[in-house]
């Protein structure tokens, strides 16, 4: 043993060295609760991390639009008239923001927002010979929707290209039109205005609602036939922290005077799943700890009684009760470190062989699953608190035996 250790060191790891089977017992214990926690972990945040992009590939995850038109009275009480008076909601007219680029440039200002983009949103028929089709077109401006949207990435046919002679549609879109890349359609907007545009490419946003329904056209190309010119329905707002969307949608509004809708909002269903599978993992996490604990404190107990007599000549030989306190502790501790190196590397075994085994039937992973770095370093430092935690018991238990009664047993 090295002499250069202190009393409380060297007590410790000669007690874990002397109860080997012990040791390896309680180790183990520990590395299999650190690998389920890690293993869990990365697999949650890679299965949510999949959802979350799968369902984010085609939305904002905050959009600024104009103030619906409020209520007005159909008919005002004439005086001394006591009458209810029934009040009626106007239709929402195609309007835009008003000095939408001074609000874009305070968006862009913000320290919590990465990317902000004004579009057009509008409705619209797409005609091919007979076939006819209402769609959702969205003008944008490529340089700044990219950052909100990829579509480069989600383009499947053709070249992410947009021109005002250009569209982009969707996959199912296509099929349903019987068009390709390089084919003509007419656009037709709700104001009869219409344009004959080259299909520049196909995209797949991952829904087919979505690849059915909707068309990116260049903001001045919509602008024109939406009869806005000049005009943007909305800006879409990418921020850093996606699940503080709601608060900074809450903030912006504020800020901004319009109406400000979140991701969150949009799919509140959605978000339930999300935190509600959260919470389920983060009960099987205390559970799995506890019963980690439970083990180390089971194990060191028992150490404590068959050492009853080697904690009494410690005592005896001048040791002090926050020696003999620290002794134990160190042993929950290194117990604890050793358990979260093993299960690390045990989840690490784990999740290589459910790359190799969840797949798609092409052959592509199910989805991408890493393993962090501070979701190591976090793991071993649970593991050690909970050593220390388990080893709190039996090292109080040791440091309160009488050195005449542990010695004579």
């Amino acid at each position: 043993m090295n002499p250069l250790l202190p009393f409380e060191w060297i007590a410790a790891l000669r007690f874990l060295r002397e109860g080997r089977l012990q040791s390896v017992f309680i180790v183990m214990g520990a590395a299999v609760g650190v690998a389920v926690i890690v293993f869990m972990s990365a697999l949650l945040e890679g299965l949510q991390s999949n959802l979350f992009a799968r369902v984010m590939s085609s939305q904002a995850h905050i959009v600024l639009e104009r103030p619906r038109e409020a209520a007005r009275a159909l008919r005002q009480a004439q005086p001394g008239e006591a009458v209810s008076v029934r009040r009626q909601t106007p239709p929402q007219r195609l309007l835009s923001i008003d000095q939408w680029r001074k609000v874009r440039d305070e968006m862009a200002l913000r320290g919590d927002v990465l990317a902000v983009s004004p579009t057009l949103v509008a409705p619209a028929f797409v005609n091919r010979g007979q076939a006819s089709q209402a769609v959702v077109m969205t003008g944008i401006e490529p340089e700044h929707y990219v950052r909100i949207i990829p579509l480069p990435a989600k383009t499947r046919a053709g070249t992410w290209r947009l021109t005002n002679a250009d569209i982009m549609i969707g996959m199912e879109l296509a099929r349903d039109l019987g068009v390709q890349v390089g084919d003509k359609l007419r656009v037709v907007s709700a104001t009869g205005s219409d344009r004959i545009l080259n299909i520049a490419g196909l995209f797949d946003l991952g829904a087919r609602n979505v690849n059915q329904r909707n068309v990116f056209v260049l903001l001045s190309t919509a602008q024109n036939l939406a009869g806005l010119p000049g005009g943007a329905t909305g800006i879409d707002l990418t921020v850093h922290e996606p699940f503080q969307a709601e608060v900074i949608a809450r903030a912006i509004g504020q800020q901004s005077g319009l109406e400000s809708t979140s991701w969150i909002e949009s799919n509140h269903e959605f978000f339930l799943a999300l935190r509600s599978q959260r919470y389920s993992a983060n009960m099987i996490r205390l559970f799995v700890g506890l019963s980690v604990a439970a083990g180390i404190a089971s194990v060191l107990v028992v150490s404590v009684v068959q050492r009853a007599r080697e904690i009494g000549i410690l005592r005896a030989m001048g040791g002090t009760r926050g020696q003999l306190m620290r002794v134990f502790l160190i042993q929950g501790a290194v117990v604890g470190l050793l358990g979260s190196l093993i299960g690390s590397a045990i989840a690490t075994g784990l999740l290589a062989v459910w790359r190799l085994v969840a797949r798609n039937p092409d052959g592509t992973p199910l989805f991408v699953i890493t393993i962090p770095l501070r979701l190591y370093v976090l793991s071993a430092l649970l593991a050690i608190v909970v050593g220390l935690l388990a080893a709190t018991t039996p090292a109080l238990r040791a440091a309160r035996m009488l050195p005449v009664e542990a010695i004579r047993g």
